[in-house]
């Protein structure tokens, strides 16, 4: 934990109720997410016991496998999911903007669609579950003895699409509710407490009379608040194992198909209270305004989506079971520079998010005393000069960083500075000198158009984080050298790939 976070965290456990981390929402939401709460069979990885689904808060969408033992009826769950989740999918690509990519003459136009589905998931182990449901899915035939309706191995595409979206913190298809309200508040309970959603919410948004403290205490009784899943409370077990033996021992359809809707009734009121639970966060997180950087980073997830459902039309092969060297380089240095990029984006939009980078030395943030709008340095070309002008600032703190150091301000992001000077002075303040670089609509010289150069007495942060930095370059996998192995070979489906047992 940071200090200002474990400071909120103090706080919340002094006061009683949740403590924000931040003064805005740093993820997008959608305005009809689609919601999934699943529950697995206990004692079995990722065998498909019940879901509720869908996009409606009111009207959920039942799944449930009255025996995930048997294989025929977990292939028809996932049969039904890709129902509901496939025509959400589909919903999203029915309209399109240009965009352009590339630079100068290697310009490209190319299209997008406005949306992009997002899915909502309770906690960290129900996106474990959504990866491990589309590596069971995606590879299996649709064709010979065990083949299965082709909507299942497009479910496992796609929900393997979300998964493999979801390691990177700069996308918003797949999220965890547990881990965006963490991200927003701080509770005065222990990290892994905050993994149970019911007391995160509790302690978040208590009941009239109540604070968090008390509230998250009612919240951990199971029979009020059943776990969100996808693992199910042990006493619910050993009554769900009482109505499989006796769905399974049912003398006739009819006495089977009672037991069966028991075991409808009583799944749908485990999963119901978590359902509610992950409105209700979803309008916490609404009540926040949006940060700046969101639009942009949303509009990449709907950049990613156009190009996979493009690609799905045209070529449609899953992806591979295990990533190639390359490919795994290649994943591995875009999650580097997507942690780096959204960490700037959330400090640049944030005041709190800064203040961490400040308590660290990466940041300080200081009053405008003077300007030098006249100052002129030697060109390049013989006789030539460049406009540099500076301001000095002052601020009560310390300064961790050098003379040389390039920094940036998030009022004025598309400005270079360069730190000239760092002294304190005999009161025992700070004094910062910067030289200043582009941000001037394109002119050279004086005067500087207005708001572009700050004014004496602004308040200003400057820090060394850069959401605009260059990612780092990769050749292309069709660049790869003989002694890397070449170009690695398009994945190719086997039929060992789809003989994989779903245990």
């Amino acid at each position: 934990m940071s200090v200002l976070s474990t400071v909120a965290a103090l706080t919340a456990s002094r006061t009683g109720h949740a403590e924000p981390l931040t003064t805005v929402r740093h993820q997008h939401l959608d305005e009809k997410p689609f919601v999934l709460v699943p529950l697995t069979l206990a004692g079995e990885a990722c065998a498909p016991l019940a879901a509720l689904a869908g996009t409606d808060p009111e009207h959920p969408a039942l799944l449930t496998v009255r025996q995930p033992r048997n294989r025929a009826e977990r292939f028809r769950f996932a049969e039904r999911l890709a129902a509901l989740l496939l025509a959400h999918i589909d919903a999203c690509r029915t309209e399109t903007e240009p965009y352009t990519v590339g630079r100068s003459r290697e310009k490209e136009e190319r299209r997008r669609h406005l949306r992009a589905p997002q899915l909502l998931v309770p906690n960290g182990e129900a996106i474990a579950y959504v990866r491990l449901l589309g590596r069971l899915t995606r590879l299996r035939a649709t064709e010979g003895p065990y083949a299965v309706a082709p909507s299942v191995p497009t479910l496992g595409k796609w929900l393997t699409w979300f998964a493999e979206l979801a390691e990177f913190p700069n996308s918003g298809v797949l999220l965890a509710m547990t881990r965006l309200l963490s991200a927003h508040w701080a509770t005065g309970q222990s990290s892994s407490e905050d993994s149970h959603l019911a007391s995160l919410v509790a302690w978040i948004d208590p009941p009239d009379g109540s604070d968090g403290a008390r509230a998250a205490r009612e919240a951990e009784d199971p029979t009020t608040w059943p776990p969100a899943g996808p693992s199910t409370d042990p006493i619910f077990d050993r009554t769900l194992h009482e109505l499989m033996t006796r769905y399974d021992e049912a003398s006739d359809e009819h006495g089977r198909e009672a037991v069966g809707r028991q075991i409808d009734a009583e799944l749908r009121d485990q999963m119901l209270p978590t359902w509610r639970l992950m409105w209700r966060g979803v309008e916490l997180l609404r009540d926040l305004p949006e940060g700046d950087h969101v639009p942009g980073r949303w509009a990449w997830d709907r950049r990613w989506f156009s190009d996979y459902a493009e690609y799905l039309d045209a070529d449609g092969r899953p992806q591979a079971r295990r990533d190639h060297a390359v490919g795994a380089a290649r994943r591995l240095a875009r999650l580097e520079d997507a942690i780096t990029r959204f960490e700037a984006e959330r400090a640049y939009d944030d005041p709190l998010v800064m203040a961490e980078y400040e308590l660290t030395g990466e940041a300080f943030t200081g009053t405008v005393t003077d300007r030098d709008e006249n100052r002129f340095l030697p060109g390049a070309k013989p006789g030539s000069q460049v406009w540099r002008p500076t301001i000095t600032l002052r601020t009560e703190t310390a300064v961790g960083l050098s003379v040389g150091t390039e920094v940036k301000s998030p009022a004025r992001p598309g400005q270079q500075a360069h730190i000239l000077d760092v002294r304190q002075e005999e009161d025992g303040g700070h004094v910062v000198v910067l030289q200043l670089k582009g941000g001037f609509a394109n002119k050279r010289k004086p005067p500087a158009p207005a708001g572009t150069l700050a004014e004496t007495g602004e308040e200003l942060t400057y820090t060394t984080l850069n959401p605009a930095a260059v990612p780092s370059a990769l050749p292309g996998e069709e660049d790869t050298p003989w002694t890397h192995g070449g170009p690695p070979r398009p994945y190719e489906p086997t039929d060992e790939d789809a003989e994989e047992t779903w245990e």
